[in-house]
């Protein structure tokens, strides 16, 4: 697909099919999300891979009850990883840096599922603590956003977008 193609092919979806998630494909989204860039190029960030029913379920809870994230065949949990920004770059690294490397990464994702037909949205609604514990992370990480990855089960149009004039100053 086509770069620009899959800028507007993206949406949030919120309904999968129950059809599996090839592994080839994860491995090419993993890929994906590893190229983004990093401050420092430390990649401060950590992702939790499952496809595993029960974590979904647990992942669903800690969500607020967000039942698509149960019912996608595969999540992906972008986790801040603090202190390997910090070694470079101290308290702004920590606080700053490392979540905007996890987010960059899940955007990565979410543009390479979406090339490869696959449907996601961002899920940052959650109890930090409670998604900690459904993918055994240790509390030196801090899940920054859930992405649901499997194949859609809805067609929702386009979303409205602010135009670029409002959101974009020349200076």
């Amino acid at each position: 697909m086509e770069f620009f193609e899959t800028l507007r092919a993206r949406r949030s979806i919120r309904a999968f099919n129950g059809c599996p998630v090839e592994p080839a494909k994860l491995e090419a989204i993993l890929e994906a999300a590893n190229r983004a860039p990093s401050a420092g190029n430390l990649q401060a960030y950590e992702i939790y891979v499952t496809v595993e029913a029960k974590c979904r379920a647990a992942l669903a809870r800690g969500a607020g009850g967000q039942e698509f994230i149960r019912q996608a065949p595969a999540a992906l949990v972008f986790c801040t990883h603090p202190e390997r920004a910090a070694v470079k770059y101290g308290q702004r690294g920590m606080r700053l840096y490392a979540i905007q490397d996890a987010t960059v990464a899940c955007a990565f994702a979410m543009l390479a599922a979406t090339a490869l037909d696959l449907a996601t949205v961002w899920v940052g609604a959650f109890d930090t603590d409670a998604v900690r514990r459904a993918i055994g992370a240790p509390d030196t990480v801090e899940p920054v956003a859930i992405l649901p990855v499997g194949y859609a089960a809805e067609n929702p149009a386009p979303t409205t977008r602010r135009p670029p004039g409002d959101i974009v100053h020349w200076v």
